[in-house]
């Protein structure tokens, strides 16, 4: 199936684990989280976009086109998602986490043979051990289930992925490009390894 493909990196939380600090813009190696993102998402694919509800001033200087969650509040990923699904002139939209910069260069490959064997209108990444819904797949189509969804209470991504049949792809071979930084701790952990090569996939 030809599909045209644009990709989100999602980076409108409010981190509460990172004590409220704007995840995307913490430094890794002198780097912002989302530029890491970002250089690894350009080798996969062209169109590239930033959900951010703060700070889009200072996302914007990177080049990429930066958009906040039309509803209002903080109501989780799913809500940057259904704005970028709104805003898509693309058949599917791949979104990336802000907070894991290690993913592998077959992700959207992956993702999209699945869509394509399935038939199916959402595919997500498993690790062989935990599901990573955020590093998923999306038919625009699915914009209005996803708005009435939202508008029920529900906030659940996992439980709207399965609602709408997604599928699970195994990167079990690559289970450690899918490390998060989530809290500060990580990211001194992180700040203070020479390299990334026992993280980033092969």
């Amino acid at each position: 199936m030809t599909m045209s493909i644009s990709a989100v990196i999602l980076a409108g939380g409010q981190a509460k684990r990172m004590g409220g600090a704007d995840k995307g813009l913490q430094l890794l190696h002198g780097k912002p989280l989302f530029q890491f993102i970002y250089d690894r998402l350009r080798l996969q694919v062209e169109q590239i976009s930033v959900n951010a509800n703060r700070n889009q001033a200072i996302y914007a200087t990177a080049g990429l086109p930066v958009f906040g969650d039309n509803l209002e509040g903080f109501h989780g990923p799913l809500s940057g998602i259904l704005t970028a699904l709104e805003r898509a002139d693309t058949d599917f939209v791949l979104f990336v986490p802000c907070d894991s910069p290690f993913f592998p260069d077959n992700l959207l490959e992956k993702l999209k043979s699945a869509v394509d064997f399935h038939g199916v209108s959402i595919a997500y990444v498993h690790d062989g051990e935990r599901e990573h819904p955020t590093f998923c797949l999306m038919a625009r189509s699915l914009k209005d289930k996803l708005a009435a969804y939202l508008a029920s209470g529900e906030r659940r991504m996992l439980q709207f992925m399965r609602q709408n049949e997604a599928v699970s792809v195994d990167f079990s071979e690559n289970k450690q490009a899918f490390t998060n930084i989530n809290t500060l701790a990580d990211l001194t952990y992180f700040n203070q390894q020479k390299d990334f090569s026992g993280f980033i996939a092969k």
